[in-house]
């Protein structure tokens, strides 16, 4: 058995992963989808403070507090950000790392770094906190429209603006899967994969967990 650990990504919250999750447990492994401080269930935490660092924090608590190993990180779009600076600090924790239609940062960028398009957002936004994207990250179907919408709400600012820290070494220990969304609405900007590490390609938008959820259950799988 497994454990997957599955990290939504900004303006999302862990119940984006519940078309996901069923069939992760129905093939015997353990899911753990949390929500990040100030998302789902911990809305009422949203504040300027809230950055990168704090979603870092978020996911170490996890994996501290529910004494999780042999775990499958998977993080999805900003997430990206995320999941090497958790591996980067609890290794023996982590035995695969999954990006899903994920932004791969280096050491020392922030996601203005890695998706310079961002600064328009912040700048049109005008204050801490930045509404979700129109166009529902490639989900069309009007049905999908409605399941997503209140899960959707303001990101901060900080998020987007503070630097990861990892070891880069560390991390590319770690096996490594991409899964890179091909559909018609574009994903997060696409980098060079480490060498060694999978890529497999899913033809849905990006957030392929509600369009896609069997398919990407079973690549999933795989990478475990």
């Amino acid at each position: 058995m497994k454990t997957f650990l599955l990290i939504h990504g900004a303006w999302h919250d862990g119940r984006v992963w519940d078309r996901v999750v069923p069939l992760l447990t129905e093939a015997g492994h353990r899911v753990l989808a949390p929500s990040l401080t100030g998302h789902g269930d911990r809305a009422h935490l949203l504040g300027p403070d809230v950055g990168l660092d704090t979603h870092i924090a978020d996911v170490l608590a996890v994996l501290t507090e529910e004494d999780l190993t042999d775990v499958i990180l998977v993080g999805h779009s900003y997430a990206g950000m995320i999941v090497p600076a958790v591996a980067g600090r609890a290794p023996d924790r982590v035995s695969g790392l999954v990006y899903v239609d994920a932004m791969v940062p280096a050491d020392g960028e922030s996601v203005l770094d890695v998706m310079p398009f961002t600064q328009h957002l912040i700048d049109a936004a005008g204050s801490w906190r930045i509404p979700p994207m129109d166009g529902f990250f490639g989900v069309t179907d009007p049905a999908d429209v409605e399941w997503l919408r209140p899960m959707l709400s303001d990101e901060p600012v900080r998020c987007f603006q503070q630097p990861v820290r990892f070891d880069e070494a560390v991390v590319a220990a770690i096996p490594q899967t991409h899964v890179h969304c091909v559909g018609d609405a574009p994903g997060a900007a696409r980098r060079p994969v480490p060498p060694g590490a999978r890529v497999w390609e899913l033809r849905t938008g990006h957030d392929c967990m509600v369009t896609a959820p069997g398919e990407l259950a079973e690549l999933l799988l795989k990478a475990s």
